[in-house]
């Protein structure tokens, strides 16, 4: 334990030099009292001995006095007593109720004092010391020697100070350990211990939040400084010397403000970044960096005035950034807006409520209507009535993002009726839709115009069928008139019944051959032309036809270029015009034939869908007054067996057969109308470029064919399936002297080559017979006889055996005449050429 009389002893004389002198008076006070009573005592007691000897009254006073001045003198050292420790007891207090650990050590290093705070230091109440203050720590000789070297620096005239850490269950403990020398008493240390751990952990904090500052304006996307009076930098972060491509040891206190403006404000302080000036700048600079490269920044600068210093804290963003964004937004929005503008789909955004909130130009060219009409309205409105309930309830399941069709087939109404597929999609942030409109309006037309191919397409295979076999009836029936009228000449009685039984197949003939043009699979014998020259022969029937109320007009272009046509065909079709034109002009009118060269560059679309390609045409028109047609009808023009004419007044092959002409020569047919005011019908016929050598088809050839020798010898072999065809060609030869040995079928005309029957020198065969068609035995044929010249017959069109003319391979149409026939043997005989007729 502690001694505190002896601690407050040496403390009293620490405390101060007044205290001490005052404490030492009183101390040589009660000696010379204690003296001065001890020797009045001996005195006293000499008196009394001599007293009892002498005078006993004198010695009764004498001691009364005596007692009297040992009395006080008792009082006198009693009260000393009592200041004194009075005195202790104040230091002792002092000591005791210290915030500060305290200890006194001797000499000798032993500790003779400590007060109840180095006991809770320390946490030994038993024997506090030193030694329990180093036990605080991980290395005890590490602090004694510390504290030693620490008594050793300190002198009597001062102190000397050491600051130490220690851990305590997991706590990081500070202390500062003052050591200082008791005056007088040598060799006597008096230690303090200051716990200064929250001073250290409040410094630890302001040091990390210091670096956390730091920290935040180094990495804050922004820079921070901070200028003097004199406008030189005081302060920068790291994104400011990074944005400015420089570091703090070239900036700090030697760089200007100004330095970094690419136009410093005129009139304005050092520290100013605006023309205005003031304590609180705001606004957007040209700034540059220490290389001079100038970037846009947005500058918040404010002044501050503090014990007449001036200083600013400003904030600097750099808008490259924001700038490449803005313009990248700019370009995106320019992208989205030609997207949604150019786009070949209708678009438009609609609210919940179903209200078109922007709708593209596609979209309101499908309606025919203005945007400005479109935008606002509910598109309900743009629905045909009857798809509105459809409509509606699709809506409401997109809506509700129940399960529903994301792609429909709706028709739209404008001021035009169209058929529109629509796809939806619902916004995921929002309640609104976008809807793309794609216009089937074209593919539902192509869909009919399909769907009447087809229907036309199988009226064409059925009219080829009957065609087929018409032809062969009217080959026989031509044929057979033409064996009697060998044997009934002009004047018989027969004569006349003949020749009117060839004159209704011959009509019959060109009935098929319409049904033919219709389903494009006539025969035609096309021939260089010249239009004028056919127009002119044919405006004389062509007057005759269209009446005496029709003016008929015609115009030739200058210089025309020829055409390569069946002229029989061609005349066919402006003879269907005219009279659909003279129907149409009931009352009298105008009719106009025109023709002219014309060159096409780049592709035209006509009415039909079809477009015209580039190239150089020849075109027809012709043009008349008339009633024009509805556009109800316009689509159905073409079509074969459709009239608007009363019932039995037209057959509606006519425009059908104009049309299937026309495309079989390789041209074109275009129809402009207008209610009221007309039709005209526009041909366009491919120019034939000339080929040397190559003359215009002469009228006076058939004539002087007539009179050619048709008699010959060859040997023919002869197949047809047809009897009366076989028949009558087998005798319409054999009568020319030909030796013809004739079959009804492929395979028995092989058979009878394997018999030696015939070495023909001509194969005439049909193309479309049972088992074994003609190209099929012309290839077996050909094989065995390398040099034979195959004739086809058939009804229809040589395009479709047309890979199969090769050398020495000809042709002949069905119906022909008996003079036709041995024509086309004679010419195919003398024909020493290795060209195929096409």
């Amino acid at each position: 334990m502690s001694n505190p009389l002896s601690g407050d002893k040496f403390f009293l004389e620490k405390t101060s030099e007044r205290q001490k002198a005052a404490l030492r008076k009183r101390n040589i006070k009660a000696v010379i009292l204690f003296t001065t009573s001890a020797g009045y005592g001996m005195f006293i007691f000499l008196i009394l001995k001599v007293s009892l000897n002498e005078n006993q009254g004198v010695a009764m006073l004498m001691l009364y006095v005596g007692g009297l001045i040992g009395g006080f003198g008792f009082l006198m050292l009693k009260q000393v007593y009592i200041n004194v420790n009075h005195s202790r007891k104040i230091m002792t207090e002092v000591l005791e109720k210290s915030t500060e650990a305290r200890a006194i050590t001797n000499p000798e290093g032993e500790t003779i004092y400590t007060n109840s705070c180095f006991s809770k230091l320390t946490g030994d109440a038993e024997n506090p010391s030193l030694v329990s203050f180093m036990k605080l720590f991980e290395n005890p000789r590490q602090i004694e020697k510390s504290l030693n070297e620490l008594r050793l620096k300190a002198t009597p005239a001062d102190s000397a100070t050491v600051e130490l850490s220690a851990l305590r269950e997991d706590n990081h403990l500070w202390f500062q350990v003052t050591c200082q020398h008791i005056i007088d008493w040598p060799g006597f240390v008096h230690w303090r211990f200051d716990d200064i751990s929250s001073r250290y952990q409040m410094e630890i904090e302001l040091r990390e939040e210091r670096e956390k500052l730091r920290e935040f304006t180094d990495n804050a996307p922004f820079g921070f400084f901070s200028v003097g009076d004199d406008g030189k930098f005081e302060f920068a972060n790291d994104k400011f010397l990074h944005l400015f491509g420089t570091n703090t040891h070239a900036l700090i206190g030697k760089l200007y403000l100004h330095d970094f403006l690419v136009t410093p404000p005129k009139n304005a302080k050092p520290y100013d970044c605006f023309e205005n000036g003031g304590f609180h700048q705001q606004g957007e600079l040209l700034v540059k960096d220490v290389n001079g490269r100038p970037f846009k920044a947005s500058i918040t600068h404010t002044l501050t005035l503090s014990e007449s210093k001036l200083t600013s804290c400003s904030v600097i963003c750099d808008l490259t950034a924001e700038q490449n964004m803005q313009q990248a937004l700019r370009e995106s929005q320019a992208r989205f807006q030609r997207l949604f503008e150019e786009a070949p789909v209708g678009i438009c955004m609609l609210n919940a409520n179903g209200i078109v909130s922007d709708a593209n130009q596609t979209l309101a060219s499908i309606l025919n209507l203005p945007i400005g009409v479109i935008n606002g309205k509910p598109l309900i409105n743009y629905v045909n009535k009857e798809a509105h309930k459809r409509i509606e309830e699709w809506m409401q399941l997109l809506s509700k993002g129940d399960t529903a069709e994301h792609l429909i087939e709706v028709p739209l109404k404008g001021t035009q009726d169209v058929v529109t597929q629509i796809y939806a999609r619902k916004f995921s942030s929002s309640d609104n839709f976008v809807l793309h409109f794609i216009d089937l309006t074209e593919q539902k037309n192509l869909e009919k115009q399909f769907a009447q191919s087809q229907k036309m397409q199988a009226v064409g295979q059925l009219a080829g069928g009957i065609a087929h076999d018409f032809n062969n009836l009217l080959t026989a029936m031509i044929g057979f008139c033409d064996l009697l009228l060998l044997r009934h000449k002009p004047g018989d009685h027969s004569f006349a019944d003949i020749m009117q039984i060839k004159q209704n197949a011959n009509r019959a003939a060109n009935l098929v051959r319409q049904l033919l043009a219709f389903s494009r699979q006539q025969t035609l014998q096309p021939r260089v032309l010249d239009l004028t020259d056919v127009l002119t022969e044919l405006s004389h029937l062509l007057r005759r036809l269209i009446g005496a109320n029709i003016v008929l007009q015609m115009s030739h272009g200058s210089e025309l270029w020829l055409v390569k046509v069946d002229q029989g065909q061609m005349e066919q079709v402006l003879i269907n015009l005219v009279v659909n034109a003279r129907d149409a002009m009931p009352q009298g009118g105008k009719l106009l034939i025109s023709t002219n060269n014309r060159t096409v560059k780049i592709g035209q679309k006509l009415v039909s869908g079809e477009v015209l390609p580039p190239g150089e045409w020849v075109s027809i028109v012709v043009e008349d007054t008339g009633t024009g047609i509805d556009s109800d009808v316009m689509p159905r023009i073409f079509e074969p067996f459709f009239s608007t004419k009363e019932i039995g007044a037209g057959t509606g092959l006519g425009l059908a057969t104009a049309h299937g002409i026309i495309h079989q020569t390789g041209g074109y047919i275009d129809v402009k109308t207008a209610i009221g005011k007309g039709t005209s019908f526009t041909m366009y016929m491919p120019r034939h470029k000339e080929i040397i050598g190559e003359k215009i088809a002469d009228d006076d050839v058939e004539e002087k064919q007539e009179a050619k020798d048709l008699t010959g010898s060859s040997k023919i072999l002869l197949v047809e399936d047809e009897d009366a065809v076989r028949i009558f060609s087998a005798r319409a030869l054999g009568n020319k002297g030909y030796h013809v040995v004739d079959a009804p079928s492929g395979d028995i005309a092989l058979r009878l080559l394997e018999e030696k029957k015939i070495d023909p020198e001509v194969l005439i065969t049909d193309v479309m017979m049972p088992e074994m068609d003609g190209t099929m035995l012309a290839k077996i044929v050909r094989e065995k006889y390398p040099k034979i010249k195959i004739i086809f017959i058939s009804g229809y069109a040589e395009d479709r055996f047309k890979e199969h003319l090769g050398t020495n391979v000809y042709f002949l149409p069905k119906p022909f005449t008996l003079r036709q026939l041995a024509m086309k043997v004679k010419d195919v005989i003398e024909d020493n050429g290795e060209e195929s007729i096409s």
